[in-house]
């Protein structure tokens, strides 16, 4: 009776060691496949990178109409070409404070 079940455990266990085999062999393959797949297929950079990644779509919409508003309204209402100027670039100098003062999300 021993013997017996000696040879059963002995049969089963190399089934199991068989299908281990056959189940490290499919996972090998597998892993080949996708990191071959993984080279070969280009790079997409997902997300924003940069000063305005922190923004959404809209925030950036407001920034870029409130700056052109804003020229607009200096070149409209200043007569003077240096002032225009002058102010034009205040407004670009001081345009990344004012949107780290409006559009933070630290606090």
């Amino acid at each position: 009776m021993s013997r017996e079940r000696a040879r059963r455990r002995a049969q089963r266990e190399a089934e199991q060691a068989r299908e281990r085999a056959v189940r490290q062999r499919q996972v090998a393959r597998r892993q080949r496949r996708r990191a071959v797949v993984r080279r070969l297929t280009p790079r997409l950079r997902r997300g924003r990178s940069g000063r305005l990644a922190r923004h959404s779509r809209g925030e950036r919409a407001a920034i870029v109409l409130l700056t052109g508003a804003a020229l607009i309204l200096i070149w409209t209402f200043v007569d003077n070409l240096a002032l225009r100027i002058a102010l034009i670039v205040l407004l670009l100098l001081v345009l990344p404070a004012i949107v780290v003062i409006a559009l933070d999300r630290r606090t």
